[in-house]
């Protein structure tokens, strides 16, 4: 039976409101939590006492930049934040050094202690932009990481097995595969897991990919005397392609310090099924406007209006809203209505400052690079609506929506 699906045992009391209240916010788009019979008690305990819920999320800063698939889980510690609980915001930057193998099917490279503090600088500022920064608690791993040392590291690997560690998944593909497994992977969720330890904490979150570390945690829990925390995951959040998830790596990506034309214009140009993920699990709309919009658009307004609406959002949220105001005036300046198609096809193109007519040529634009002069040359280049008269124009990294003629026209992200 799958431990989210039980029912609160029938000798216990009933829910009060505000405990089925804080369950529905905390259920909102999540994929589980588990267990939710036992999240309930601790939501009636927290109300009883008055003493708020230990709310955790790990990051390990292995970029420099957050994007809108780490607000996901942003967005619901905010939830649960406004809600009255302690939200614990941890950066890994000891856990960072070994490398979270979660979904690799080879040895992720650890990153050097002056990575992950450059890294981690930001970390806690752009969080920030989601999360009460006033109300919340900021921590690094190495805290109680480093002063284990040798022994402490003993000492907590005794408490797994690896018998257990081995039931992972992606470890059990690697083993099966022949695919090498370095022992200090099989260290990462153990030090995960201790983090949970560490901090007491009562509900930790994470991504779907991070089920096996969490779990780690209320196992150690256990072993360390403490009440075992919830977990709860989230989806990962698809990139602007739609198929793979949100990842810089990918170039698939919307960051929350992109610039707002920048963002405006990379939201606009997801496909009209995946705008309703995007509300689903960005938006600050509730599920009933979001029905109703979906509503309005069977009954025939033009989707498009609607990811105005959501691009608008996402801008005023990092930016402000006279900023999102004038990315959208803007890109309604550049491309009237029904001039471009509503999903454009997106290419993307390494080698910035990178020639015009390399560019055309390697988005697919044109068939040679003869051919691409010859249309800057007769003024059939435009790049966000501005024709392009020069030839030995060198385009900058960004995004943009680049037309040859009237027909062939894409966004393409320059790298």
């Amino acid at each position: 039976m799958n431990p989210s699906a039980e029912p609160v045992h029938p000798t216990e009391p009933l829910p009060s409101s505000s405990v089925r209240q804080a369950l529905a916010v905390a259920l909102r788009g999540c994929d589980e939590l588990l267990v939710e019979q036992d999240f309930v008690r601790k939501l009636a305990r927290s109300e009883s006492t008055g003493q708020p819920l230990r709310i955790k999320l790990g990051l390990d800063p292995t970029a420099p930049d957050l994007h809108l698939g780490h607000t996901v889980v942003l967005n619901k510690m905010r939830q649960l934040q406004d809600l009255g609980h302690t939200v614990i915001f941890l950066i890994g930057d000891f856990t960072a050094m070994i490398g979270d193998p979660s979904g690799r099917n080879v040895t992720r490279p650890p990153l050097t202690r002056e990575q992950i503090e450059l890294n981690a600088k930001t970390y806690f500022e752009q969080a920030s932009l989601v999360l009460d920064a006033a109300r919340t608690e900021i921590r690094y791993n190495s805290e109680w990481c480093d002063p284990l040392g040798a022994r402490g590291m003993i000492q907590l690997a005794s408490r797994y097995t690896l018998a257990r560690m081995l039931e992972r998944d992606d470890f059990t593909k690697r083993y099966k595969g022949g695919i090498p497994i370095s022992v200090h992977e099989l260290l990462y969720p153990l030090m995960q897991g201790y983090d949970s330890v560490a901090l007491k904490s009562d509900l930790e979150l994470g991504g779907t990919d991070q089920k096996f570390n969490l779990l780690v945690g209320r196992e150690l829990q256990k072993e360390y005397g403490q009440e075992p925390q919830c977990i709860l995951t989230m989806p990962l959040l698809e990139g602007l392609d739609g198929v793979e998830k949100m990842s810089k790596s990918k170039n698939n990506y919307v960051g929350i310090t992109d610039a707002p034309p920048e963002m405006f214009g990379k939201l606009m140009s997801i496909s009209d099924t995946l705008m309703w993920r995007y509300f689903e699990l960005l938006s600050a709309s509730s599920l009933e406007q979001i029905a109703a919009l979906k509503a309005e658009c069977e009954a025939g307004r033009n989707p498009r209006d609607v990811k105005v609406q959501l691009a608008g959002e996402m801008v005023a949220r990092f930016h402000g809203a006279p900023a999102a105001q004038a990315a959208q005036e803007g890109f309604e300046a550049r491309f009237s209505r029904g001039a471009l198609p509503d999903d454009l096809e997106q290419v993307s193109v390494s080698g910035a400052p990178i020639g015009i007519a390399q560019l055309l040529r390697e988005a697919g634009l044109v068939a040679s690079g003869s051919e691409a002069l010859r249309n800057v040359e007769q003024g059939g280049v435009r790049i966000d609506g501005e024709k392009v008269s020069d030839k030995g124009l060198k385009v900058a990294a960004g995004t943009y929506v680049i037309q040859v003629g009237k027909r062939r026209v894409a966004q393409v992200t320059v790298s």
